[in-house]
């Protein structure tokens, strides 16, 4: 997925995005709202991880200017143990979780997870497509049963294109999915990643939207 975090605490901040990255997903880390706001004006997040006391405001507010604006992205609220009122605050006002500080790492993980499960109207952690299996909780991909090793931005773009079936995904999408901010993005990488997943899955699993994009049948 594709994640914004917006957290001042260099530690933690440091810690949650390796974390969120080792676990396979693009992370954008925004350490104020002036650059969290720059940050969803310009990218579609999966997912966005909130601290609710930044050094030029509060995350609430923020969190009240993106719903207001119909930015439907999953919010997990991050909060202290003396936060109560602001958690309840938060989920009023569109947040879907909340995890309180120290947690541990897999938990966020987890949680974000069982959001986005949610989210996506999927009650289980396996999405099935024929004889494909997605194992969302493990990120391991079966056909007929039988695993097929896949690379971490491999899994990424088959992850978002499970997310969204017989819908078509854009090469920017995809581009957005295995990339965050800073990282160089080669003319011809996503055509190589699809390449190398019809390899291992089936050509005909993959469809080309020609000048527009992929889905996945």
């Amino acid at each position: 997925m594709r994640v914004l975090l917006i957290e001042d605490d260099k530690s933690l901040g440091r810690a949650v995005r390796d974390h969120l990255i080792n676990q396979n997903n693009a992370v954008d880390w925004a350490e104020t709202l002036e650059d969290a706001y720059s940050a969803v004006a310009t990218t579609h997040y999966d997912f966005i991880l909130l601290d609710l006391r930044l050094p030029d405001g509060s995350g609430l507010d923020f969190l009240k200017n993106i719903r207001a604006k119909n930015l439907g992205s999953p919010v997990v609220i991050l909060t202290a143990h003396d936060q109560i009122s602001e958690r309840i605050e938060g989920l009023n006002s569109g947040a879907d979780d909340y995890i309180v500080k120290p947690f541990d790492l897999y938990e966020l993980t987890a949680r974000i997870g069982a959001v986005a499960r949610r989210t996506n109207g999927l009650s289980k952690s396996e999405i099935r497509i024929g004889s494909m299996t997605l194992d969302m909780e493990n990120k391991r991909l079966f056909i007929d049963n039988k695993e097929v090793e896949l690379s971490s931005r491999e899994w990424a773009i088959i992850e978002h294109m499970a997310t969204h079936p017989n819908m078509l995904v854009t090469k920017a999408q995809i581009e957005d999915t295995i990339y965050a901010f800073g990282s160089e993005v080669e003319s011809n990488t996503v055509e190589v990643y699809i390449s190398r997943l019809r390899k291992k899955i089936g050509k005909d699993r993959i469809k080309t939207h020609h000048g527009r994009g992929y889905s996945l049948c």
